[in-house]
C-alpha cells in the first residue's frame, strides 16, 4: 500500500464521522426548531411555516449523510459491503427526492393546483 492510499485509509474515517455527525446535528436542530415553531403556532397563534423548515432541515441533513456514504465507497473491501452501501445510498436518495417533492407541493400557488 502506497503512502497516498495509506493516508486516505487513515484520514477518511474521521472525515466520514464528521459528516455523519453534521447530518445528525442538522436533523436534530431542525426538529427542535420546528417543534418550537409548532408551539408558537399552537399557543401564540403565529403563522410560521414549520413544515417547510423541517423538510428543509431533513433534506440538508440527508445530504450530509449521503456525502458520508459516498465517501465510504472508497473504503469498501468486498462486494457485499458495496451492495449494502449502495442500498443505503439509494434509500437516502429516494428520501431526499420525496422530501424535495413534498416541499414543492407545499409551496405551489392555489392557481397551480387547479391545473
Amino acid at each position: 500500500m502506497n503512502i497516498l492510499e495509506h493516508g486516505i485509509h487513515t484520514v477518511l474515517p474521521y472525515i466520514i464521522s464528521v459528516l455523519e455527525i453534521m447530518g445528525i446535528l442538522v436533523v436534530a436542530w431542525s426538529s427542535v426548531h420546528a417543534f418550537w415553531e409548532y408551539i408558537q403556532n399552537a399557543f401564540f397563534k403565529k403563522q410560521l411555516d414549520l413544515q417547510h423548515d423541517l423538510a428543509m432541515g431533513l433534506a440538508i441533513g440527508l445530504e450530509f449523510k449521503m456525502a458520508a456514504e459516498i465517501l465510504k465507497t472508497v473504503l469498501v473491501k468486498d462486494l457485499s459491503e458495496l451492495l449494502v452501501l449502495g442500498a443505503v445510498i439509494l434509500l437516502r436518495a429516494i428520501l431526499s427526492v420525496l422530501i424535495h417533492f413534498e416541499m414543492k407541493q407545499m409551496h405551489k400557488k392555489p392557481e397551480d393546483l387547479k391545473r
